[in-house]
């Protein structure tokens, strides 16, 4: 059974030295050397953990680099037409420049350098990146940029901006799976365990990364924009501050929970409060970007799309990189790679974002398949599943409606395509869940110790539905994403503990009992309650 959480790397680091002219990962394999951790043994993929007295981390980064560079290390990637065709496409962008859609108005996507990364065999990715786990050396002690060279691989480390975010717990939710389930194996990888709170966290530091190297660079960028229905916003605001980065927060008023709106505030960012709902918030910042030097951060742009990438790599690597052949698991071994993973969805961008992390980690031989993906959505915002309803035959933006899972409101998803494009290349499956079902599966995950938001809620419901209806099997290797804190939407928790909700029953409400302040009054209600309480 793999650990419920990133396995610490052992009391030794390890040099990993690439190749000097790779031909193919078999004809010229990587050497992988294990020595005593000390600051004078590391090399510049696995640096010290400690700095060297008088140097913070970063300054210990510069000094490794200057003193132990990077030898042979051809990679790269660039922007080109999201799911162009690789023989015929000729358009293609570096990504220090100022672009967001390409020539014909679609898409872009980060192409990497393929036939570079593919030099080196996945044992040496998988050993590169468990060696840097757990560790505090600039920049690698980030679930995000310990895979550095699969998401911004020519940035340098003395621009990256980084909380050293990711790497979040991937929770064994035994008594949810075997109460209200009955499966032995449901995981929920809790990327709301981040610096601000939701997984935004781990595309934001790309972004804004990039945008400090465009701005050492002169390049026109003023400031980072975006629209928001919350978590997006709380993380370009705290990224933007930690590196001096002027932040612009356009928020739909009245529509997202005081918790979040009081992030952006705190961080310094210029806040509009703006009479409309997302999609219109999302009309006005790509105006605004487009005439003035404010660089666009929502996922229209693909550099978020890298580092929420990495939450996929992240999964596979808790269950130990072990993806036994399908026939052979059937008969002899257990699933050691999720069968499932299960997404809320609403600008669509993580479903692809988890489709491609899944996809390298195969295209690069580190496993030899990849999940099936469910995208989950609330019914209230459902264009997604009407589309995947219809057989994909046309799309159609809806007038999405007030939600619990409120980050998730979103009628005209900017990322329709890449979502569709995952789902279908994952053998993928919509789901939708109504405010009541929702907020049903919220309360019942939190009655067996969690503290779920609303849109995991979405996300569980359509694991319930699929597992009612048998699709999903009772041993099947489940993994819910688990998006953002619960912390977040306490007020939604209160409304329904309080049964005040109007339409809903609140079936499982857990009130509090009011008592008169005197022993006979206590012990009464507690008798009462010891006597409903199954032992």
């Amino acid at each position: 059974m793999p650990a419920s959480y990133l396995l610490q790397s052992p009391n030794f680091s390890a040099n990993l030295k690439l190749p000097s002219k790779p031909s193919t990962p078999t004809a010229t394999p990587c050497s992988l050397s294990i020595k005593a951790s000390s600051s004078s043994s590391s090399s510049n993929n696995t640096p010290a953990s400690t700095a060297s007295k008088g140097n913070n981390i970063r300054d210990e980064a510069r000094r490794q680099y200057l003193t132990n560079p990077p030898q042979n290390q051809n990679f790269s990637a660039k922007y080109v037409p999201f799911n162009a065709d690789p023989v015929t496409n000729t358009e293609s962008y570096s990504l220090d420049e100022i672009v967001y859609r390409s020539q014909s108005g679609g898409l872009l996507d980060v192409q990497h350098d393929i036939s570079a990364l593919k030099a080196f065999p996945g044992s040496y990715w998988r050993a590169l990146f468990d060696s840097r786990v757990g560790k505090t050396t600039w920049p690698y002690g980030s679930g995000v940029w310990s895979k550095k060279e699969w998401v911004l691989p020519e940035i340098s480390s003395d621009d990256i901006v980084s909380a050293f975010e990711g790497n979040s717990n991937l929770f064994w939710a035994e008594r949810l799976g075997k109460h209200f389930l009955e499966m032995n194996e449901l995981w929920v990888k809790h990327c709301g365990i981040s610096h601000t709170g939701s997984f935004k966290d781990l595309g934001m530091t790309v972004l804004v990364s990039q945008v400090n190297r465009l701005r050492k660079m002169n390049k026109p960028v003023f400031g980072v924009g975006c629209a928001s229905t919350g978590d997006t916003s709380a993380a370009l605001s705290a990224y933007c501050a930690s590196a001096g980065i002027p932040s612009i927060v356009f928020l739909p008023a009245n529509k997202i929970s005081i918790a979040q709106l009081v992030q952006p505030i705190a961080n310094g960012a210029f806040v509009l409060s703006v009479d409309t709902d997302f999609d219109g918030c999302m009309q006005l910042i790509r105006e605004v970007t487009s005439e003035l030097p404010i660089y666009l951060a929502n996922s229209l742009n693909s550099l978020r799309i890298e580092g929420q990438k990495t939450a996929a790599i992240e999964i596979l690597q808790q269950f130990d990189w072990e993806v036994p052949d399908w026939v052979i698991i059937l008969q002899q071994f257990d699933w050691e790679v999720p069968d499932w993973v299960i997404i809320p969805g609403g600008n669509l961008g993580n479903i692809y974002a988890f489709y491609k992390g899944f996809h390298m980690c195969k295209e690069l031989g580190l496993v030899d398949k990849i999940p099936r993906l469910v995208c989950a959505q609330a019914a209230n915002a459902n264009p997604l599943y009407l589309y995947y309803k219809s057989g994909w035959k046309e799309f159609k933006a809806v007038k999405a409606s007030g939600t619990f899972a409120s980050a998730i409101q979103i009628g005209d998803p900017v990322s329709i395509d890449r979502a569709v494009y995952a789902l279908k290349q994952s053998n993928g499956i919509v789901e939708e869940a109504t405010e009541e079902e929702l907020m049903d599966a919220m309360a019942q995950a939190d009655s067996t110790g969690m503290f779920i938001c609303p849109h995991t809620g979405v996300a569980l419901t359509a694991l319930m539905k699929l597992r009612k209806s048998g699709v999903i099997g009772p041993t099947d290797r489940t993994v819910v994403v688990s998006t953002a804190h619960g912390l977040k939407f306490t007020q939604s928790k209160i409304d329904y503990h309080s049964n005040n909700i109007k339409e809903m029953a609140c079936r499982f409400a857990n009130p509090p009992v009011s008592v008169k302040a005197d022993f006979g009054s206590v012990m009464d209600v507690l008798k009462k309650y010891l006597s409903k309480t199954p032992k």
